[in-house]
Formats: structure tokens, sequence, C-alpha cells
């Protein structure tokens, strides 16, 4: 008798492991497990045309906003990045409010915590830190903030002058676009936050040119 509740308790232990990692398995991506990030700065004035009933500070008239920090996210080598990898509670209130400096609203904040930050593996906090540092390590070349017309840029051209204003391989920068309208400027950055080359999972612009509206 006492042989077989030995038995059925060293079994019971044995199973708990299994089950834990079936479960974590389903919830999602493990968080960490990603190979670099990418950092997206949004095109603000063709956001703000194709999204007239946004009100957020991106959009404001007079405002001239150029290039906006969208996100930080988490990308794998091969295949679809993951998301969405653990439940999220709000981001802190000081948090918030101290990315607003960078980010054009609240609700994105908490947007990109829940569905980027959360496979990272940091703390809501430390990720924000290093949104802000990968942000503020990217220089934005001079003539995309003195456009005063639309105008239509070679996306090659525009990759090579991100490279060159942050002496950086071209390969490191890459350009999405809906249909010719630029949409963002991806760049490729290690977990170290330096610049390293995208993979073919990034997104990338099927078009050889892309529409820029001028900031207002």
């Amino acid at each position: 008798m006492k042989r077989s509740i030995l038995f059925l308790l060293v079994l019971a232990l044995a199973t708990v492991p299994a089950e834990a990692r079936k479960h974590k398995k389903s919830g999602g991506t493990e968080p960490s497990q990603f190979d670099y990030y990418l950092l997206a700065l949004s095109w603000a004035p063709n956001y703000c045309a194709g999204h007239p009933s946004d009100h957020s500070s991106e959009c404001r008239p007079g405002a001239h906003v150029t290039f906006v920090l969208h996100g930080l996210w988490p990308q794998s080598a091969d295949g679809a990045p993951p998301m969405s990898c653990a439940p999220a509670r709000p981001v802190a209130e000081a948090t918030v409010r101290h990315m607003l400096e960078y980010m054009p609203s609240a609700s994105l904040i908490q947007h990109e915590w829940e569905k980027h930050g959360t496979c990272t593996g940091l703390a809501a906090g430390d990720y924000f830190e290093k949104v802000e540092q990968a942000y503020k390590s990217v220089k934005v070349p001079d003539q995309y903030r003195s456009l005063d017309r639309t105008r239509t840029f070679d996306i090659r051209a525009i990759e090579q002058s991100f490279a060159t204003a942050n002496n950086a391989p071209v390969d490191a920068f890459r350009i999405s676009c809906h249909d010719s309208d630029l949409v963002s400027v991806d760049v490729c950055l290690d977990k170290n936050l330096k610049f390293q080359a995208c993979t073919r999972s990034a997104r990338e612009c099927r078009v050889s040119s892309v529409q820029v509206n001028p900031p207002k």
C-alpha cells in the first residue's frame, strides 16, 4: 500500500512540469525569445491625411510633426515576430506621462506594451527606457524636416539617407508603405541597440518609390 502511494506521488510530481510547459506554450510566445529589435518611425503627415478624425498630438494643426516614435518591436530572424506574449497590466501613469514626450497618445503607449513590450522579457518601465534609448539613437536626416510640398522619393534613397546620417549600414533600414504612400522607416537594432542588417522577416515596401506629404 505504501509503495503504491509513493509511486502515485512520484508520478504526480513528474507530470507537473510537463503540464506547466504545455500551459506556457499554449499561452503564446515565451518572453525574450527573439533575435533583434525593429524601431518603427511613422511618417505623421501621411498617417494624419488618412485619419482626419485623429486628434492626437501628431495630427494637431501647426505642430509640424514629421517622424513619430511608433514603437520598438521584438523581431524574429525568420518567421513572424512574437506578439502579445503575456497578460499586460496598465502602464504606470508616470511612465505614460514621460513617454508622451515621444509618442503621440496614451492609448498607443499601452498598445505597444501589450502587443510588443510583453515579448521582451522586460518590466514595463525598463521596456520604455529601452524604447526611448533606441529612439534617441537614430538621427533623422534634415531633409525630411523641411519639406514644404508633397514629394516622391525613391525608397532606396530614403534608406541611404538614413544610413549616411547615422553612419550605419544601409540594410539596417527598411521602408514600410501602403500602396505608394510612406508609412514608416523601420530601423533594425540588435539587443544592445546597435545597427544591424534587417532580415527577410522585416516588412518591406514592394514599390520603388513612395509619396511623402509635408508636415503641417
